[in-house]
């Protein structure tokens, strides 16, 4: 079975084991675990920031950052396909008590000039103060697009002439970064604070990284004791994370490249499934709309042709590359969904 479902099936490698078995522990939520104060320091050095914070999931990195930057109260603005509003459960409003205004957005990309309209440095008589602005890449709903460091320079500047903080979700930030052929820290200096994964793509079991200034890194992690997400021996964990950094992160150009592969053979099969130019990293979307069946009966049928895919939507698809897809499976995608395109098409035909 061809499992693209997504790259957070990924399993630890070896090495990834072989380190969480030997991890020295401590209690971190007490005096500390030394595994997780390396794997903090590993990250921090890396994006460029002062300090860093293990926590459990890229969804909890983002609730807690908005809790630091803000301290619940005012509004945030950000695209209206974003992680933080399509896969988070409202937590932006119900837990961390924010009002959110979403900015129209080209490939997860907020239009400038109508964020600037909408950023306001302080509480007026009928306007919120802007708390927070954040941004999202690579991009999940734009099928892993990657921001330009041209762009997030502007932002940065539109944002620093009000002092409004700037958050990036950066859950496969080292996509983006392998993409744009930069060190993270290039990508990571334009924001006040950013969040990773080290699972997905980098295939760790578990976690997330935020990162920032030492004073909002202190208060992060204060939020997160306040949503449950105090740890104990997570060096266990904190082990596999760092050996993702050590270790995995070049690789992920494979996955960019096969990815590609993917969306080129499925364009071959029909042009209007998937367009290879907006594939950028490891996320390919299959557009279905002209099929006549929708994601459901998309995802039943490759399943029984060997391959499994995850809905977006009810006229979309998505696939994502990951180091468990190796070129073979690749040159086989595009077979089945031929066979699929043709089963379906059949199907509808019986039905007309």
């Amino acid at each position: 079975m061809i499992d693209l479902r997504s790259d957070t099936i990924t399993l630890p490698t070896e090495a990834m084991r072989e380190a969480m078995h030997r991890a020295e522990l401590g209690d971190d939520s007490r005096e500390g675990d030394p595994t997780v104060r390396r794997l903090e320091e590993t990250a921090a050095a890396m994006t460029g920031k002062e300090g860093a914070l293990f926590v459990a999931s890229g969804t909890m990195s983002n609730l807690v950052a908005l809790l630091a930057h803000t301290g619940r109260g005012g509004e945030v603005l950000l695209d209206p396909e974003s992680h933080i509003l399509r896969s988070e459960m409202g937590g932006i409003a119900s837990l961390a008590g924010l009002f959110y205004r979403t900015i129209p957005s080209v490939r997860g990309a907020p239009d400038l000039a109508e964020l600037g309209a909408h950023l306001n440095e302080r509480l007026v008589s009928n306007k919120l103060a802007t708390a927070l602005v954040c941004v999202e890449t690579t991009h999940n709903s734009a099928g892993g697009a990657v921001i330009p460091l041209d762009y997030l320079a502007r932002l940065r500047t539109l944002t620093g002439e009000l002092n409004i903080p700037l958050h990036i979700d950066g859950a496969r930030i080292f996509n983006a970064a392998v993409a744009l052929g930069v060190p993270v820290a290039q990508i990571a200096r334009h924001s006040d604070s950013m969040g990773f994964c080290v699972s997905k793509g980098l295939s760790a079991p578990f976690g997330s990284v935020l990162c920032g200034s030492s004073a909002f890194i202190e208060r992060a992690r204060a939020y997160r004791r306040m949503v449950g997400g105090a740890m104990r021996q997570a060096g266990v964990m904190a082990a596999a994370g760092i050996v993702a950094l050590e270790t995995m992160v070049d690789r992920l150009s494979d996955d960019h490249r096969r990815a590609r592969r993917i969306a080129e053979g499925v364009h071959a099969v029909d042009p209007r499934l998937s367009d290879p130019r907006l594939v950028e990293t490891n996320i390919i979307m299959l557009e279905i709309g002209h099929t006549g069946a929708d994601a459901r009966t998309w995802i039943a049928a490759l399943e029984k042709h060997g391959l499994k895919a995850g809905a977006w939507s009810r006229k979309s698809l998505r696939l994502v590359t990951h180091r468990h897809i190796d070129d073979a499976a690749v040159d086989a995608i595009p077979a089945i969904v031929r066979a699929v395109s043709a089963e379906l098409s059949r199907r509808s035909v019986k039905v007309a």
